[in-house]
Formats: structure tokens, C-alpha cells, sequence
């Protein structure tokens, strides 16, 4: 016999490549698959699959009409339907259709291969009923029985997968049961894990009090015998017991019910007076029911135990502070939380729709476009003069989420301490000339000792430290203050080479080699002139600054689709792994950076200023003893217009 064909119709390949090859491939199972609903209407009419899998949402043929059609012919496969945006009425429409099963994404691939189980389990069992309709030798009353039997499966599998009220698919089992076999009682019987004692959990045809209070001992009776071998047990007319529940029967049915790979109980029919005996034919259909009551327990307990999971991930989504946005792949929302609907102004039903529909941020929408498996994020002011730090990140098996930490309280530090920083800059650059100006005026003014001279040279040197310091926090002042506005289209390949040449002798005089690869031709960048010169320069003097004598500093550039990539590359000690995190800090330097070496610790920040201002990213690359690589992106003039 060739292994079971399974058609998937998913209009996502991401979806259909993980069913086929990490689901039912791996456990077996000959897979095809196709992208729309048509296509799979007419691939099912070709192939005779003996199952199909659908998702709701697909073109050209919507997977709940594609169940209608298929379950139009007969005999016909199981379908089982798959949707992102589940709900009971959807569940009962797709059961009305003809739909087998039921399944809500994101799911698990137990849960999957469980359902394909079934499905082909319904269908062998199909086509042995219908096999044996088209068998001539059989009577018109064994047809009439089996069309009967194949009728009363369908209902109870649809009942089980359309209904999440388990005690109404285990009545309908021992009902149907009874009905079927023509046995005037039935029941359907539970190990307690508590007392592991049998209790009857459904009933037929039995005595309300008795069936509430009914108990009974595993060991040394027949429920007990079906439970403990696994095998149905069969008693006929011919061999009467009196048996534990303390009444005689004349025939009777166990077949156990098995659940998560052992038996939970047991469903059994029975005749009290001489009469119709049940058969091994009987047994058979006792086993596909059983199967059927087994399966609404188990999703009983699954969903029982999802929905207190569900209930408490509402919980924590709707007591944190940070927003949260769910989308699977196909970008239709998931999860939205309290505080990111309010921040979006997101009411009534959104849960299933595509996000571009509920979310008009273009922020938000371009972050769920981000190509590639890595985590970007992006600062998203509101309306309302908050601003959030969104943070997007791909979820395999999934989709992709979006977390909002509100950091409006750290903007609003931010800019208090630029103001201070900026205004305490301005006032020390008055008296630190005035000081420069009369210690030059000592000089001048008659003969000093070598010692004295060695004095001023100090002071001179100092006071020039702090006048960098200043004009470094001045300009950090103005660029995040935004008072660089005017930007032209500027050829920043040519600022990169005055940059380098500018540093050439700095660079020579301490023994290191200079090195670029430059084009000659790239799109021009949207920018102040003078500000990418300042941040090319310091790139490379931080470069040449912490390159020992011997090493080799270099500068490259391309263009790659609308952005143009500089990377300045030296080989210095490297920076430690712990404090590459902080370089972009204000005052931060590294770890391993010699004492003696002069720096202020703005030159980066001043760098991150200057790409932040420009719409542009920057990072860093680095190993202890492999030297440091910085990458600047900044976008074309083209893309800005």
C-alpha cells in the first residue's frame, strides 16, 4: 500500500512549505500542494487525495466553498479547514459545509498530524462502507445498515468538531450507539484519576440517580478487562455473566477509548432480555464511535487548557504598559493590546483583519514590511506628543510582533540635559578665551624660567582640551537640537576622499597605512555638506587615534538599491563585546582605551547625531585584537523626494 496523499491548499507558500516539510513529509505522508482554491478543486477531482487541508482565506475559490464543492461528490476525502481568525460560527459553517475537522493558526504539529490521523481513519472507513455497498453478494437490508452506520459517523464527527460542549457529542455517541446496535442500554465510563475508580460519564436508557452515583472497580470486571488489554470485549446470549454493576445481561459491548496513548475509559452497550445479539460488526462500529467520544475528551481537555492559557496571556497583554501587535504572515492582526489599540485609536473588530486596514501608521506599516529574519527597530511619536521605542521582531511558525515601550519620560530627559549641556557649553567659551589670551600675554610680557614655561605650556594645552570639549557639546547641541536643516544633494564619496586626505599626514607620522576604495560614481545624499564631512572625519580619526604604529586604517563605499554604505576599518586592539552597547553615549570611551590617550568621548556621539539627522543607521563590528569596523547607511537624495 503507497503512503496516504495529503493536498494542501494554502494561499501561503511559508505556510504550505512548513506542512509539507516539517509536519506531514517527515511523518510519512505524500504531499501536494497548490496556492488557490480553484486549482484545488480541480487537483482534487485528478488525484483522489485522501485528504485536504484548506485554509479559509485563499483566491479564486474560498475555502469554505471549496468544502462545499468537494463534499458535493462522493465518495469524497476529508477536508480539514485552517484559519488564522477562528470563531464558532465560522466552525459551524465549515461543519455544515462538510468540513472533517477544525483547525485555528498558530497550531501545533501534534495537533495537525493528530487531525490527519482521524481524517484518514474517517476515510478508510468510508471506503470500506462504500466498498461494501458495491459488493452485489450483500443484502439490501446490509446496505440499508451500513449507508446508516456511514451516515451516523458523519453526523458524530462533524458534532465533534463543530461543537466545543463535550458533554453533548458523548450523549450523542452513547445515543447513537444504542440506536445503531439495538441494544437497549448504553454508557460511556471514565477512569477518576483520583479514586481510579470507572464512573458513568454519559448515559443511555439508564436510571438518573443510579447513572449519578453509579462506581465501579477496575480490577476483576469486564469495563476493567477492556481497559487493562486494550481489546473490545464481546458478550453473547451463550454465555451469560452476572456481572459486577449487579444485573444479568444477555450481550453485551466494551470497547475501550483511548487518549494521549492510553485508555481513559470505556463505551459499552447492552440487552437485558433475550433478544437482537450484538455482533463483531457491532464492535466495529463501537470502535469508530469510541474513537469519535475519545476525541471530543481530548479536545475537551486542549481546549480547557488553552482557553486558561489564552485567559492568562489577556491578562498580562492587558495589564502591561508596553503595546503589543501580533500579525501572522499574511500581515492580518493577531494580537493588539489595550495600549496599542489606544494608542492607534483602534475600536470595534479588528482581530483577523489585515493591519493596513486597522493601523494608518506608515511607521508601523514599515516596519511589518522589513524583509529578513533580524529584529529593526523605530521611534514612533503620536499625536498626543508621546513617543514610543517600537521594536519589531519575526516570529517563525508565526508571523511577526511589534513591542512599544513608551519612553517619553527619557525624550523629555534628553532634551533637558541637551538645553543644560548646550547653555553651559556657551558660557565657558567666553572665559576659557580670556584665559587663553592672558596666558599667551605672560609670554610676551618678559623672560620666564623653563619651569614657568613648561607651566603655561600645560595650562595652554588644557584649556585647548576644554575648548574642543566645548565646540564638541556645542555642535552635539545643534544637531539634535535640529538647527542643521539646510541640506542639498551632496556627493559624499568626494567628502569621504577630502576627508581621508586631510588625515593622510596624521596618519603617516605615526606609521600607519591609509587605504580607500571609493567609486567614482554614486547617487548623491540628501545632507549638510559640512556635517558629513565632520562625521567621516571623526571616523577616521578615531581610527588612526587607537591604530598602533604598524597597522592599516581603511575607507570603502558602495551603493547598494537606494542607500549608499560607507565603512571606515582599522587594525586596533578592538573593542571589548560588553561596551560596544554604549560607544554612541555621551562621555562613554572604552574599557581598554589607554589613559594617556587624549579624547572628550563625544566624537561618536556626535557621529550618531549626524546619521540620525540624515534618516540614516549606523553599527558597529568589533573583536578584541581583529580591529573595528563602522558602518554608516545613509539614503539616497532620490528616495528623500
Amino acid at each position: 500500500m503507497g503512503k496516504p496523499l495529503i493536498l494542501i491548499a494554502d494561499d501561503s507558500p511559508d505556510m504550505r512549505l512548513y506542512l509539507e516539510e516539517a509536519v506531514l513529509g517527515p511523518a510519512g505522508y505524500e504531499v501536494k500542494t497548490v496556492g488557490d482554491g480553484m486549482s484545488a478543486l480541480t487537483l482534487a477531482r485528478e488525484i483522489d487525495p485522501d485528504v485536504v487541508i484548506t485554509d479559509y482565506q485563499m483566491p479564486n475559490l474560498t475555502g469554505l466553498e471549496l468544502v462545499r464543492r468537494i463534499c458535493s461528490d462522493l465518495p469524497h476525502p476529508p477536508v480539514i479547514m485552517m484559519t488564522s481568525a477562528p470563531s464558532e460560527m465560522l466552525a459551524v459553517e465549515a461543519m455544515r459545509a462538510g468540513a472533517f475537522d477544525f483547525l485555528s493558526k498558530p497550531f501545533e504539529a501534534e495537533l495537525m498530524l493528530a487531525a490527519v490521523g482521524r481524517a484518514l481513519s474517517q476515510r478508510r472507513r468510508w471506503m470500506e462502507i462504500i466498498e461494501a455497498h458495491t459488493n452485489a453478494s450483500e443484502t439490501a437490508e446490509t446496505l440499508k445498515r451500513r449507508l446508516e452506520e456511514f451516515e451516523t459517523l458523519a453526523l458524530i464527527g462533524r458534532t465533534v468538531t463543530a461543537t466545543l460542549d463535550h458533554n453533548e457529542v458523548l450523549t450523542a455517541v452513547v445515543d447513537e450507539a444504542v440506536r445503531l446496535t439495538g441494544a437497549e442500554e448504553g454508557s460511556l465510563l471514565l477512569i477518576d484519576e483520583a479514586t481510579g475508580e470507572l464512573y458513568m460519564r454519559a448515559s443511555k436508557n439508564f436510571d438518573e440517580v443510579f447513572a449519578r452515583t453509579f462506581r465501579l472497580q477496575v480490577e476483576d470486571s469486564l469495563a476493567g478487562q477492556a481497559i487493562e488489554s486494550g481489546e473490545p470485549v464481546l458478550l453473547d446470549e451463550q454465555t451469560p455473566q452476572k456481572i459486577k454493576t449487579s444485573y444479568l445481561v444477555h450481550s453485551l459491548i466494551y470497547v475501550p477509548l483511548n487518549a494521549r496513548g492510553r485508555t481513559i475509559g470505556v463505551l459499552g452497550v447492552d440487552n437485558r432480555k433475550a433478544g437482537r445479539t450484538l455482533t463483531h460488526a457491532d464492535v466495529t462500529i463501537m470502535t469508530a464511535m469510541a474513537d469519535y467520544a475519545a476525541i471530543a475528551i481530548e479536545n475537551a481537555r486542549l481546549f480547557n487548557s488553552s482557553e486558561a492559557e489564552r485567559r492568562k496571556l489577556e491578562t498580562i497583554l492587558a495589564r502591561v504598559e508596553n503595546g503589543v501587535i501580533v500579525v501572522d504572515p499574511e500581515n492580518r492582526l493577531l494580537i493588539m493590546n489595550r495600549t496599542a489599540r489606544e494608542a492607534f485609536g483602534v475600536n470595534g473588530n479588528w482581530n483577523g483583519c489585515p493591519v493596513n486596514e486597522i493601523i494608518e501608521d506608515p511607521r508601523v506599516l514599515a516596519l511589518l514590511r522589513a524583509s529578513g529574519g533580524v529584529s529593526k527597530r523605530e521611534e514612533i511619536e503620536l499625536e498626543d506628543g508621546r513617543v514610543f521605542n517600537a521594536q519589531r521582531t519575526p516570529i517563525e511558525g508565526i508571523g511577526q510582533a511589534i513591542v512599544m515601550q513608551d519612553i517619553t519620560h527619557l525624550k523629555e530627559l534628553d532634551r533637558i540635559k541637551s538645553e543644560f549641556v548646550t547653555t553651559v557649553s556657551h558660557d565657558l567659551r567666553s572665559p576659557l578665551t580670556a584665559i587663553l589670551g592672558y596666558v599667551e600675554l605672560i609670554e610676551r610680557s618678559g623672560g620666564l624660567s623653563k619651569q614657568q614655561e613648561e607651566f603655561i605650556h600645560r595650562v595652554q594645552l588644557s584649556v585647548s582640551q576644554i575648548t574642543d570639549l566645548v565646540s564638541n557639546l556645542l555642535d552635539l547641541g545643534r544637531i539634535e537640537a535640529g538647527l542643521d536643516e539646510a541640506k542639498e544633494n551632496t556627493p559624499v564619496m568626494v567628502l569621504a576622499r577630502y576627508a581621508l586626505e586631510s588625515m593622510r599626514s596624521t596618519a603617516e607620522s605615526k606609521g600607519l597605512s591609509l587605504e580607500s576604495d571609493l567609486p567614482e560614481e554614486l547617487p548623491m545624499v540628501l545632507g549638510a555638506p559640512i556635517r558629513l564631512r565632520q562625521m567621516i572625519g571623526n571616523l577616521l580619526d578615531n581610527a588612526i587615534k587607537y591604530t598602533p604604529p604598524g597597522g592599516l586604517v581603511q575607507i570603502e563605499g558602495e551603493g547598494e538599491g537606494d542607500q549608499v554604505i560607507l565603512r571606515v576599518r582599522d587594525s586596533g586592539p578592538g573593542i571589548p563585546t560588553a561596551d560596544q552597547p554604549y560607544l554612541f553615549d555621551k562621555f562613554f570611551r572604552a574599557s581598554n582605551a589607554p589613559e594617556d590617550l587624549p579624547g572628550t568621548g563625544l566624537g561618536l556621539s556626535i557621529v550618531k547625531s549626524i546619521v540620525d539627522n540624515h534618516d540614516g543607521r549606523i553599527w558597529v563590528e568589533s573583536a578584541l585584537g581583529e580591529g573595528t569596523t563602522f558602518t554608516v547607511v545613509l539614503p539616497i537624495a532620490e528616495s528623500l523626494e
